[in-house]
């Protein structure tokens, strides 16, 4: 796994977990991580990290509306 390092202000009121958080939400989200994947980098386990993801607007659903849309017309 890599470990990055990032300098945030300290105007920005995040701490080290949020920013992890954030990170591993953002990701998830573009499809870049599995559930799982995202899970560790937060530091969380897969369900905790399943049951936070409304906070920060990001559905579990992780499935294309393209992927949707052709399920939808094959039904």
């Amino acid at each position: 796994m890599k470990v990055i390092t990032l300098n945030i202000p300290d105007s920005v009121n995040v701490d080290d977990k949020e920013a992890a958080m954030l990170l591993a939400a953002s990701l998830y989200e573009k499809g870049k991580l599995s559930l799982g994947q995202a899970a560790e980098v937060a530091g969380l386990t897969k369900r905790t990290f399943a049951e936070l993801l409304g906070r920060y607007g990001v559905s579990i659903f992780n499935y294309p509306a393209t992927d949707l849309i052709k399920d939808v017309k094959n039904a």
